[in-house]
């Protein structure tokens, strides 16, 4: 559909070439940011964040183009904006990635495995969105197992309102270079997803947490947004994937947030700083408090 009309049709707009040449670029203005899509491009930007389409858009007559999807999924509930979850006693699950026999990745800086940042990551976010008026609980209080199914069945049977996941990243292959933050949500039925990992991306998939793709990428706009202020964050993205379990079975928005490569000697460093990690929840108590209460 021609985005131009799309716009018209929400009193949006109007759009604006804001790029000519080998890659023609165009802005739309909306309420609370302006999205610049880019002809023949999967790259967008809401705000100068990056975010993922499932479709190229196309040019044609100097007009641009984009699928449907990409209009319901992604552009919509970005002009919509991030609706307020205000509900009294609002429970969320924070899951620590990993624990016990499964450590995740290892630290290049100290040594030390993803589960022992995950959990103090969680731990220091707790009180912080008690103070916001959430209620909290963890899919894991120590270094023990929690099979992926298990987290899942934790936040059915507590009926949680939101479920957030909490990692850390690895370039693997033993290369060093790559950084950066990245934000992930369910693949919306029909698009293909912006990471696989080697796994099977099949379109038809329908997982119960498609029922929340738009609120799934509205609160991973916000807490993404709010991560990259912390200084020296390279934005890898608002990504969609199927393959992370964590996220396929729940039955309530979800998301997974990979806060810095541990292969990345620089980030390592930072991560293993208690005062970086106080910092990472400090931003996701924003994400979900004070600018939440505000509607956005």
């Amino acid at each position: 559909m021609s985005l131009q009309r799309w716009a018209e049709n929400r009193n949006l707009g109007p759009v604006r070439r804001v790029a000519t040449g080998p890659v023609e670029s165009f802005a739309l203005p909306a309420n609370d940011g302006v999205l610049t899509l880019n002809a023949g491009s999967l790259s967008a930007h809401w705000d100068n964040l990056a975010v993922r389409l499932g479709f190229a858009p196309l040019l044609v007559d100097g007009q641009l183009f984009v699928h449907w999807l990409d209009l319901q999924k992604t552009i919509e509930p970005l002009v919509r904006g991030f609706m307020a979850n205000t509900n009294p006693g609002r429970l969320v699950v924070l899951d620590p990635g990993h624990g016990g026999s499964n450590p995740g990745t290892r630290s290049v800086a100290d040594g030390r495995d993803e589960k022992t940042f995950t959990l103090d990551w969680a731990q220091r976010l707790a009180p912080l969105l008690e103070a916001n008026g959430w209620r909290v609980l963890l899919t894991r209080t120590n270094d023990v197992d929690v099979s992926l199914n298990e987290r899942v069945a934790f936040a059915e049977q507590q009926r949680a309102d939101l479920f957030l996941s909490l990692h850390f990243n690895s370039s693997g292959g033993g290369s060093r270079e790559a950084a950066g933050l990245e934000t992930f949500c369910l693949t919306p039925v029909g698009m293909t997803s912006s990471l696989t990992r080697g796994d099977d991306d099949d379109p038809s998939q329908l997982f119960p947490n498609n029922a929340f793709d738009e609120q799934n990428l509205t609160y991973a706009v916000q807490l993404h947004a709010a991560l990259l202020k912390l200084n020296g964050y390279v934005d890898r993205g608002v990504r969609r994937a199927r393959f992370l379990t964590v996220l396929q079975g729940q039955n309530r928005p979800a998301v997974l947030i990979e806060g810095g490569f541990l292969s990345n000697p620089a980030e390592a460093r930072r991560v293993g700083d208690p005062a970086f990690r106080q910092r990472l929840a400090e931003a996701v108590a924003v994400a979900l408090g004070t600018r939440m209460e505000n509607g956005r």
